[in-house]
């Protein structure tokens, strides 16, 4: 049965502090989170999942309306796999790789974004964020340790004690339909949207730039025999001298985004007289169609100067904000959550110091600067400011027909990729020679393999802790490499061991790791793999040491320094 998830409403109910403990000693929450739109929602299961309790506070009782965020990156599928629905949001989503650019009439190129085989997941797949929140809802909703209250409005904000000492602490005042009471968490994350209640509270700001630009989105509900890919129109004879893009969404829904221009009236635009014309000139006058959710909006990039404040960390929109080009906003959002799950838990289980939440303030705010600019970069090449830059804009799609340097310069929205943290403090610089893109500070890529005789993927073996992976080519494990390992699996911060092997030898290993079969070597060619190679991971599946041969003192010196614990060389 389909579950319609823009009409749910979800009960308030009086919490424990309202309940004739108010006059008992407060006790605080090792986290709490505002806002359960898909930031939200991911950073709490994320916490939770990790073994740590948390309280999810909304102001409404609903999830959103209408589409929104449609476009969801393969490293947003990869994190959401981990949280445990990521399956279902590909099973309804639809796959794409392939966008194709436009200039008027004719087809300037196609580009595909995941070319190469061996990839468990798309490249993007396009799902209405309502379902996005709604299948992160009901995993939620199946975990002991994570409290969801709704019509729970913050109204107040007060930080308590040193900051960075175990003594600190966040208390907010919860407005709900019976009254205020104050809940007292040790950290709070701040995840609840553009408009950010909490970030007002506090008196901070984001900073930035307004585009003056308007654009019209129109999900229209209809049969259509379009492809399955992103059409990008410059200037197209149905909306001259404007750009128009095309996508498809579940249930016969599609996302058709116009230009309109700084002077278009926002609410007139937004009227039926003026959206059914503007449509039908896409589709045909023959068309039939549906409109299903219509808005209009301005965009600007900006963001916080600083992402964590005392014990308050803020994450997704309410820390930074882009145009909606390239599917940034809540696929780096996401990204946000999975980058502070692990240090909060690692932190309140005390194996790592407060210094450690620095590091994600530094390391987000840092992949904030490179969405910014690149949808900036974006919209002035959409949205030319003057006749020259018009000029040159069209020169540029008319030379991108038969020559690839032009295409590199086209821009009709550079979409979502994950940013490499090459100048993160956590990570170990290499000693030894490498090839390829698993940098130090770069998220980890897929590749097929077989684990336990069965068909599967690695970045499924790798989890949501510490890793060390081990390449071993054909050769084995010698006695010394294996007492490596064991000394790892059962040292301070215990690591999960995984040996990636190939050929038909057959590997002992030690007790604790892993063996997987790397089938057609895609494993050891995209890590550049060597036998002996080893890689420590974190929990949030960036590289941070990597190293040709397996020493226990690098390793624990890598992983003191990725944790921000004093003592590291």
């Amino acid at each position: 049965m389909s579950i319609n998830y823009q009409t749910l409403s979800f009960d308030y109910k009086p919490c424990r502090e309202q309940a004739g403990q108010g006059d008992a000693e407060q006790v605080a929450y090792p986290v709490v989170v505002v806002g359960a739109g898909p930031v939200g929602l991911a950073t709490a299961i994320d916490i939770a999942q990790q073994g740590v309790p948390v309280v999810l506070v909304d102001d409404d009782c609903s999830l959103s309306t209408g589409s929104r965020a449609i476009c969801f990156s393969k490293r947003s599928l990869d994190i959401f796999d981990r949280l445990g629905c990521g399956q279902r949001m590909v099973d309804k989503g639809i796959s794409w790789n392939v966008g194709k650019v436009f200039l008027k009439d004719e087809l300037v190129y196609t580009f595909n974004l995941q070319p190469e085989a061996g990839h468990n997941r798309p490249a993007f797949i396009n799902l209405q964020q309502y379902y996005v929140e709604g299948f992160l809802l009901e995993r939620a909703q199946e975990m002991p340790n994570l409290e969801i209250r709704w019509k729970s409005k913050v109204v107040g904000v007060q930080q308590n004690g040193a900051a960075g000492t175990a003594q600190a602490s966040v208390t907010l005042t919860i407005d709900t339909p019976n009254g205020q009471y104050p809940l007292c968490g040790r950290y709070v994350v701040a995840a609840d949207g553009s408009r950010s209640p909490m970030r007002n509270l506090m008196g901070l700001d984001s900073h930035g730039v307004t585009f003056k630009d308007r654009f019209l989105i129109a999900d229209v509900k209809m049969e259509a025999e379009f492809p399955t890919e992103r059409w990008f129109w410059f200037d197209p004879p149905f909306h001259p001298n404007q750009s128009v893009l095309l996508h498809r969404q579940p249930d016969n829904v599609w996302r058709i985004d116009f230009q309109l221009g700084w002077d278009a009236d926002p609410v007139l635009e937004k009227t039926p007289e003026r959206v059914i014309p503007r449509v039908r000139a896409l589709l045909g006058p023959d068309a039939k169609f549906e409109l299903e959710w219509v808005s209009v909006y301005t965009f600007s990039c900006l963001r916080m100067d600083r992402f964590r404040h005392g014990n308050v960390l803020f994450a997704g929109d309410s820390a930074h904000g882009v145009s909606p080009f390239g599917a940034r906003g809540a696929n780096s959002g996401v990204q946000d959550a999975e980058n502070l799950a692990w240090k909060l838990a690692m932190v309140l289980e005390g194996k790592a110091s407060d210094a450690l939440l620095d590091t994600y303030a530094s390391e987000r705010e840092f992949a904030a600067d490179e969405n910014i600019r690149n949808s900036t970069r974006s919209t002035d090449f959409i949205t030319p400011k003057s006749p020259i830059s018009r000029v040159f804009r069209d020169a540029v799609l008319k030379l991108s027909r038969h020559h690839p340097f032009a295409r590199q310069l086209t821009n009709s929205g550079r979409l979502s990729v994950p940013a490499v943290l090459r100048d993160s403090p956590l990570n170990t610089a290499d000693s030894d020679s490498f090839e390829g893109l698993m940098v130090p500070g770069a998220s980890c890529v897929d590749a097929p393999v077989h684990a336990a005789g069965q068909p599967a993927w690695l970045l499924q073996q790798l989890g949501q802790q510490f890793t060390g992976v081990l390449f071993c080519g054909s050769q084995g494990i010698d006695q010394a490499t294996q007492a490596a390992l064991d000394a790892l699996r059962s040292g301070p911060i215990p690591l999960k061991l995984v040996v990636v092997t190939s050929g038909d030898a057959q590997i002992v290993a030690a007790l604790g790791a892993r063996v997987v079969h790397d089938v057609d070597g895609l494993a050891a060619a995209r890590y550049d793999g060597k036998p002996g190679t080893f890689y420590l991971i974190r929990p949030d599946q960036h590289v941070c040491a990597r190293r040709r041969q397996l020493d226990t003192g690098f390793v624990e010196g890598a992983l003191k320094r990725a944790l921000c614990v004093e003592g590291t060389a």
